[in-house]
C-alpha cells in the first residue's frame, strides 16, 4: 500500500504539477525577480480570466517561455487608452495586481477581438512587459490557447496533499521494510542448531 501511495502521488506531481524561477520583471509587483512559482498543468478549455499562466510560443521571446496574466478570452472585445482601466466589452477590468495601480502604463491604446481559441495577454509590470499590446498585428496580440502549458497555483492545497501523500507513502514503504528484515531476522534466530554427528 506504501509503494502503491508513493509511486501514484510522485507520478501525479511530475505529471500534474511544475515549476519555474521568475526571470524578468514583467510580472512585479505579483511575482519578482527569482522568485519560484508553482503551477498546475492545465488544458486549454480550463483557462480562466484572471489565470497567470505560462506558455510558449516559437515566434516570440526566442522560443522561452513566458509568465503573463490572462486578460481576455476568445470573442471578447479589450480595449484601453491613455490614463484609463483596460475594459472587457466594454466593462471596466478591476485589477488591483497592477504595478503602481496604473494599468495604462507603457500602453498605446488598443481596442481588439479575441479571435476563436486565442487568448490576449498582458504583464502585471504594464509599464515593463512585452505583452499583447505589441504583436497586434499578429492576430490582434493574441497567444493560441494550446500555447498554455499550467498555470499559477493561488491554492496549494491539491499540492500539499499530494506532497504529504508521497511522505505517507514512504514512511509506510519504510515501515514495511523493516518489519520484513524484524521478521526475517526473528525467523533466522527461532531455527534449531544443527545436530552435530557425534565422533566414535
Amino acid at each position: 500500500m506504501g509503494l502503491v501511495l508513493l509511486v501514484g502521488a510522485v507520478a501525479l506531481l511530475g505529471t500534474g504539477y511544475t515549476g519555474v524561477t521568475v526571470a524578468g520583471s514583467s510580472m512585479e509587483p505579483t511575482y519578482s525577480i527569482g522568485e519560484q512559482v508553482f503551477l498546475e498543468r492545465i488544458e486549454d478549455g480550463e483557462v480562466r480570466r484572471g489565470d497567470v499562466v505560462l506558455y510558449r510560443m516559437p515566434d516570440r521571446y526566442r522560443g522561452a517561455v513566458a509568465l503573463q496574466r490572462v486578460i481576455g478570452l476568445e470573442g471578447e472585445r479589450v480595449a484601453a487608452r491613455p490614463g484609463a482601466q483596460v475594459t472587457v466589452n466594454g466593462k471596466p477590468l478591476t485589477e488591483p495586481y497592477v504595478m503602481d495601480g496604473d494599468p495604462s502604463a507603457g500602453s498605446p491604446p488598443y481596442g481588439v477581438v479575441v479571435p476563436k481559441g486565442r487568448l490576449f495577454l498582458l504583464g502585471d509590470n504594464r509599464g515593463n512587459a512585452n505583452d499583447s499590446r505589441f504583436f497586434l498585428s499578429e492576430q490582434s496580440g493574441t497567444v493560441a490557447a494550446t500555447a498554455v502549458q499550467a498555470r499559477v497555483l493561488e491554492d496549494r492545497t491539491g499540492l500539499l496533499a499530494q506532497v504529504l501523500t508521497a511522505l505517507l507513502g514512504l514512511l509506510l514503504t519504510l515501515m514495511a521494510l523493516a518489519l520484513g528484515l524484524a521478521a526475517r531476522s526473528a525467523r533466522q534466530q527461532r531455527r534449531p542448531a544443527p545436530i552435530l554427528p557425534m565422533s566414535a
